[in-house]
């Protein structure tokens, strides 16, 4: 039994696409949010490798999180809410 997350497959509604990065997975909602999921796949010299880490992507994402929490009153940010660890939520963002 493994406790590794290296991919999901959620419907959610009002989805209009979902991108699959080397270490996340990007559901698109209604082109006004997104729900990124950090998953525990490895990524190394660009391959990402056959078996994930457990908790990996947790801890990425609490940590991204951590700080996009510290620093919200400097500079605003897309985040939303963390509703699981391995989950951020915010608002899809024209990049500068």
């Amino acid at each position: 039994m493994s406790s590794t997350i290296t991919t999901t497959h959620f419907q959610f509604p009002n989805q209009k696409s979902v991108y699959r990065g080397k270490v996340r997975e990007v559901y698109n909602i209604n082109d006004n949010l997104l729900v990124m999921i950090a998953t525990d796949r490895l990524s190394a010299f660009d391959v990402v490798l056959p078996k994930g880490i457990p908790y990996k992507g947790q801890i990425l994402n609490q940590i991204a999180t951590k700080f996009m929490e510290l620093t919200a009153d400097i500079v605003p940010n897309w985040l939303i809410a963390t509703p699981d660890p391995n989950v951020a939520v915010g608002h899809l963002c024209e990049p500068f």
